[in-house]
């Protein structure tokens, strides 16, 4: 057996037949701080420069449900920050030493118009590099992130670009999120940047790297991306509406219905739903142990309503 320095556990989960459906959780609230990579600490939020009150409050904010996330540009300013707010759709630039003063009124609820923000006016691509969390991020990520860079400014095309730290699923790296549309990709290999740039630009998910999208279930998500290759296998462009899950007809089972609305036609789908067990490490750091059960949802069959 290879040594755990050779190894990597996105290779050992693709080969181990870890499926990418259905792991596309992430929270709905989302503030992103930019912050320069190399201070990032192993937590997703925190770095190793901030000061107690800064990640003290921070630390507040994500226990709040608010999920914080650590971003970064080559070439921006270390001394001023870029903040998101999600879904809010707002973007702020804040001077580190005005930093704690922004959280504090975010903290509290107080009107932020003093702090001059702006609207997002495109989409925010995410992509993991986290190597202080994962080598698989720095590894795969770092590769991911700078073809999306490079092809985002060689294109012009209508995204905004960012070092991620820890967006979940190390074994799925390179992983990359799309705000805000909430979709979430894994296996991202560079040559797959591209096309899923110019699916995303359409609206539209690019099914080979496709987890989900966030704000459904792990089994809505799944019998999302089964309509999607439905439709796609009929040669049908349509949009999609995912119902709230039911009872299935076996122990543990669930059905999601799917209906698609084309052009000029429409149809439903039913998918039944259910877990499966599978052996696989979750990050790098559990090679040595090696692989665990974990459970899986996968679509068992979809049909035609």
């Amino acid at each position: 057996m290879k040594a755990a320095a050779h190894r990597f556990c996105s290779v050992e989960s693709a080969q181990a037949g870890d499926p990418l459906a259905g792991t596309a959780a992430h929270a709905a609230s989302n503030l992103l701080i930019s912050w320069p990579r190399p201070k990032w600490s192993r937590s997703l939020r925190t770095a190793r420069d901030m000061d107690d009150d800064l990640a003290g409050r921070i630390n507040r904010l994500a226990a709040s449900g608010r999920r914080v996330n650590l971003i970064d540009q080559r070439g921006r300013p270390a001394s001023r920050h870029r903040i998101y707010l999600l879904p809010e759709g707002r973007c702020f630039d804040v001077p580190r030493d005005e930093l704690t003063a922004f959280l504090r009124d975010l903290e509290s609820g107080d009107d932020l118009s003093r702090w001059s923000g702006a609207a997002i006016t495109k989409s925010l691509v995410l992509c993991c590099t986290h190597g202080r969390k994962d080598k698989c991020c720095a590894k795969f990520g770092y590769a991911a992130y700078q073809e999306l860079a490079s092809t985002v400014t060689d294109r012009k095309l209508p995204f905004d670009v960012w070092e991620s730290s820890h967006l979940g699923g190390c074994r799925l790296a390179a992983s990359v999120m799309v705000f805000p549309a909430m979709r979430k990709y894994g296996r991202v290999a560079p040559e797959q940047v591209l096309p899923l740039l110019q699916h995303e630009a359409e609206g539209m998910p690019y099914l080979p790297c496709y987890r989900g999208q966030s704000l459904l279930t792990p089994a809505q998500q799944c019998a999302e991306i089964a309509a999607l290759e439905w439709l796609e296998a009929r040669s049908i462009s349509a949009r999609l509406s995912v119902m709230a899950e039911s009872d299935g007809s076996e122990g543990g089972d669930v059905t999601v219905q799917v209906h698609w609305h084309g052009d000029d036609t429409s149809g439903g789908l039913v998918a039944q739903c259910g877990t499966t067990e599978l052996m696989r490490v979750d990050t790098c750091a559990d090679l040595d142990e090696g692989p665990t059960t974990s459970m899986c949802w996968v679509v068992k069959n979809i049909r035609p309503l």
